[in-house]
């Protein structure tokens, strides 16, 4: 359940054990990671909350799961369902962001996943929240910040960052890859990251943009249709070298070596 779908392919040592959370924990956030089950959340906070953050996960992933189990196509559909008032307010969440984004569900799963701990752990006395769940991102902080974007074998993976604004958060980080990580994929991009202030679409909308990427000629085509997306702030796509941006987005440059894997 920790992924946007029910099918598992590319998932490289290297991406199981996310060896990219060396470059991203911050000295004045409290650090730690949460798993259970699928589930393995990366959590900086500005107290200590591991024990409620592992409560909220817990909580999260029953309401999904006996959700499951009365509803199986709500796991399988890889196409939006329609929306259910009755559900748990994460489920509603997911059933909603994949209509809007034109996928299903699971899609969202691992954005709303950050999301709900996260804004619980802001109702709980955390000032700044910064959850990542494989690749998918909660942030809330007081000052601005960049998040670096991975990319595969892109010669453009670890070289930018989205740069964002204190303003614009809280605010959802996605990114969804044809050619990285464990989560299903029906394009090639090297990375489609997505910026919206909702986690659970930006994830559902990342899957989605990325379905329609094949090769670098689609960049263009796919990023001119982005404006007519609601509920986003932006966008940025990366295919081998060729990258294309639309939106309120900031790119900021990294040094190399960032992202790199411990020991090569």
């Amino acid at each position: 359940m920790g992924g946007k779908g029910k099918k598992k392919t590319r998932a490289p040592e290297a991406y199981r054990r996310r060896f990219y959370r060396h470059a991203v924990a911050s000295q004045e956030l409290h650090s730690f990671t949460v798993q259970v089950k699928e589930t393995d959340l990366q959590i900086q906070a500005s107290r200590e909350l591991e024990e409620e953050a592992r409560h909220l996960v817990i909580q999260y992933r029953h309401h999904l799961e006996s959700y499951i189990g009365e509803h199986p196509a709500f796991l399988q559909s890889l196409t939006p369902l329609p929306a259910d008032y009755k559900a748990p307010a994460i489920v509603k969440s997911m059933l909603d962001a994949g209509r809007q984004a034109g996928v299903g569900p699971m899609a969202a799963v691992a954005g709303a996943i950050a999301e709900f701990v996260g804004r619980d752990l802001l109702t709980l006395g955390a000032e700044e929240v910064i959850i990542e769940n494989g690749g998918d991102i909660f942030i809330q902080r007081r000052n601005s910040c960049r998040i670096a974007i991975f990319a595969g074998a892109s010669p453009l993976s670890g070289r930018l960052a989205v740069h964002l604004r204190a303003e614009q958060m809280p605010v959802g980080v996605c990114t969804s890859s044809g050619t990285v990580g464990h989560s299903l994929s029906l394009g090639k991009a090297d990375s489609v990251t997505i910026v919206a202030p909702s986690t659970c679409l930006a994830d559902a909308q990342a899957t989605a943009i990325g379905n329609q990427i094949k090769t670098e000629a689609d960049l263009q085509r796919v990023i001119d249709r982005c404006a007519d997306i609601a509920g986003i702030i932006g966008v940025i796509l990366i295919r081998c070298e060729k990258m294309a941006v639309w939106g309120d987005i900031e790119l900021a440059a990294l040094p190399a070596g960032l992202l790199k894997e411990p020991g090569r």
